[in-house]
């Protein structure tokens, strides 16, 4: 009766207790999509800021996105076993060398299969550190993260020193990925989108963004989410190593070989930000360069806690980001500028729901922080240059902020495991 009680703890207990009004399911996903996209839609028509839902700021968004999100569904997949991985950084680079070594030999796909694998190798080591020799997860991943670095410096020398269109600090240019595009849908949302009506260009310039010069290394970062939600939400597998990440002991009086399903995950977890290293260096960019993940990791790990360690919030997460970062590279000052009449509303409705949840000192600060921005907007034409540098960090630092209150990790997050430690 006891292992019984302790299952339920470990599996179905768990979940629940975050309530449901804590998990982003799909529908509420839709719904805030929906939201966002209306409101983001009466800004750009207040501010006159055409550019912020354009079918070109959509496509670079996604593009911005995918990275952070490959790298958020690698931390998900690690956390979700009960390890963090803070080396998603360091996996990362290591997947953007191997990335563009492979694929400037072989090809762009080759590319991808060995930055997929030099991303395991990273979190293969993690694993070993982590869960077989016990070390703390944050002083493991943090060694990754620097031993990443000086490797591919090092490999560097050897590899792209020397060769036509390469150096010491970057490789030549890689061959890219088949592109899809829908000719008579990509048009028509192009010319729908140009007209600049409310809501229906800002939808429009969505479905272009996603129908037009898509890479088919994109479609396959997309599928994962959903493939990634069914896999660990859905099957015996996904049940047994969440399991591990909530209540390890009961996990393992039911017969769960822990080690291995902590094992699985941490490497899984490692090929995903691999992956998307892979995308960096031969999607995005087309070539490797030192430090060009530039944070991504630490970021998708951001956008992973910000979803709730679920993968939709972590694509939502992802998403804000990425659209953030499009709109300091496309537009710069003029649609950062109008960002700050979107913040400013958006903290008029937070207010609204802290009155409604009786939390009037949170209200009150809120309220004057809105009120602030609502004056910035109103007194100025643009913003500061290191504003627009900062816009995408001081997005994800708020969204956390506004976040914190529903956020439930898995129980036994970061916590050491030793088999047969609760006999």
């Amino acid at each position: 009766m006891s292992t019984s009680t302790s299952t339920v703890s470990a599996t179905s207990a768990a979940p629940k207790k975050g309530g449901g009004r804590r998990t982003l399911s799909l529908p509420v996903i839709l719904l805030i999509v929906a939201g966002a996209l209306a409101l983001v839609s009466l800004v750009r028509l207040i501010s006159g800021a055409d550019d912020i839902t354009s079918v070109g700021q959509v496509a670079g968004a996604l593009e911005l996105a995918i990275p952070i999100g490959l790298a958020g569904l690698g931390g998900l997949w690690a956390e979700r076993a009960g390890v963090v991985n803070i080396g998603l950084e360091g996996m990362m680079i290591l997947g953007t060398w191997f990335g563009a070594w492979a694929g400037f030999q072989w090809g762009p796909w080759a590319g991808v299969l060995f930055g997929i694998l030099g991303g395991c190798l990273g979190g293969l080591l993690h694993a070993v550190v982590t869960v077989t020799f016990g070390v703390n997860h944050i002083v493991s991943g943090v060694a990754i993260n620097i031993l990443a670095v000086g490797a591919t410096r090092y490999l560097s020398n050897f590899a792209f020193d020397g060769v036509d269109g390469g150096s010491s600090k970057q490789s030549p240019r890689i061959d890219s990925i088949t592109e899809i595009t829908i000719p008579g849908l990509s048009d028509w949302m192009q010319d729908l989108q140009a007209r600049h009506w409310f809501l229906v260009s800002d939808i429009a310039g969505v479905v272009g963004g996603l129908v037009t010069n898509l890479s088919l290394l994109t479609v396959v970062a997309l599928l994962l989410i959903p493939g990634t939600w069914w896999v660990l939400w859905r099957t015996a597998f996904g049940l047994r190593l969440r399991s591990c990440g909530e209540n390890p002991v009961a996990a393992e009086s039911l017969g769960v070989n822990v080690y291995k399903y902590k094992y699985i995950a941490v490497t899984v977890s490692g090929g995903l930000a691999g992956l998307a290293g892979a995308f960096l260096a031969i999607v995005a960019t087309g070539i490797y360069q030192e430090g060009q993940t530039g944070g991504r990791g630490y970021i998708g790990l951001a956008a992973m806690i910000f979803g709730n360690w679920m993968p939709g919030g972590m694509a939502l997460g992802a998403g804000l980001f990425g659209f953030t970062d499009s709109l300091k590279l496309r537009g710069g000052a003029e649609n950062v500028h109008a960002m700050l009449l979107l913040l400013a509303i958006l903290l008029v409705l937070v207010v609204a729901w802290q009155l409604y949840k009786k939390k009037y000192v949170s209200a009150v600060i809120s309220a004057a922080v809105s009120a602030l921005l609502f004056a910035w907007y109103g007194l100025t034409d643009q913003v500061p240059s290191q504003f627009v540098d900062a816009a995408p960090y001081v997005t994800t630092l708020l969204v956390l902020a506004l976040s914190a209150q529903r956020l439930r990790m898995p129980k036994a997050d970061g916590m050491p495991y030793r088999k047969g430690q609760g006999k």
